[in-house]
């Protein structure tokens, strides 16, 4: 089978059943940000994607986010329209544009922040990924990669992760992948995840999507634990992120900013997080 196919056939198969949707969800709303997911709910069924927000308002309604923690996890913002300013304590600062993506491995301690680009519309993802032991205590490291470095593989650009020939140029903390897609009316997708990618999951920011179930903008899906072959057959120009990976074996320990696999290693994090911030605020960087 081709690791893709895109077309005009309807998205369903007599020899092959179709893989099924077992849970749903608009989420919640949190002012112009809506949140699909979190570790508290469907994170835990989808470990290790364990947060995902969807971004899509007006960029005067979206305030600066001011520097803020994690640890324990990395994170990946994807602009799919608009842009966004950002900065974080390796220093980094500028601009995120439209097709471009930042990922922040926040390890054992981190700060970011920004707020809204040169752009009147903002409409992109936020996801949270849980980290393995072995390095969920390491180096902080942040990768901006600019629009034209995300390879691509027929619809679906490889933002972690490889598919078909493209391949992300961001080290995956653990087997997964994570892809923006875009389809026209009318076409049809299949996604084959890699062997023991039993998590699946899709959520749309524009059009809607018979997979087997019909979908909307705003919605995540959740698909049973497989690896086998997902269809997408689009009924409008639509766009959407996908999830696949071997799933998390370890518990989600929770803090207000961190997502670690127990009580000690979050203790640690936390603390670095606190050395951090007397850092920030002798720089005169964080009151």
């Amino acid at each position: 089978m081709s690791a893709f196919s895109t077309t005009l056939a309807p998205a369903s198969s007599a020899a092959t059943p179709a893989r099924r949707i077992v849970h749903r969800t608009r989420g919640h709303q949190h002012g112009p940000i809506t949140r699909l997911m979190s570790p508290s709910d469907l994170g835990q069924l989808l470990k290790p994607f364990v947060f995902l927000d969807l971004i899509d308002t007006d960029a005067s309604s979206l305030r600066g986010f001011g520097l803020h923690p994690h640890s324990g996890i990395a994170t990946l913002t994807w602009l799919m329209q608009g842009s966004v300013g950002y900065e974080d304590t390796s220093g980094a600062t500028g601009l995120l544009a439209q097709g471009g993506l930042e990922w922040m491995y926040a390890g054992g301690g981190a700060w970011h922040g920004g707020g809204p680009g040169d752009s009147e519309r903002l409409r992109g993802f936020q996801l949270w990924v849980a980290l393995p032991p072995e390095l969920e205590a390491g180096p902080a490291q942040s990768i901006y990669l600019a629009p034209g470095a995300i390879q691509q593989e027929g619809p679906a650009q490889v933002l972690l992760g490889q598919y078909g020939a493209a391949t992300s140029e961001i080290q995956a903390p653990s087997p997964m992948n994570y892809l923006s897609v875009q389809l026209k009316a009318g076409e049809r997708w299949q996604y084959q995840p890699p062997q023991g990618h039993t998590v699946g999951w899709v959520a749309l920011s524009a059009g809607g999507l018979l997979a087997p179930e019909m979908l909307r903008a705003g919605e995540l899906a959740v698909f049973e634990a497989s690896d086998q072959v997902i269809d997408f057959h689009a009924e409008a120009d639509t766009e959407f992120v996908l999830g696949s990976a071997v799933k998390h074996p370890h518990d989600l320990v929770l803090g207000n900013y961190s997502v670690h696999t127990n009580s000690d290693a979050l203790r640690e994090g936390e603390a670095n997080i606190q050395r951090i911030a007397m850092r920030l605020r002798s720089e005169g960087r964080l009151r």
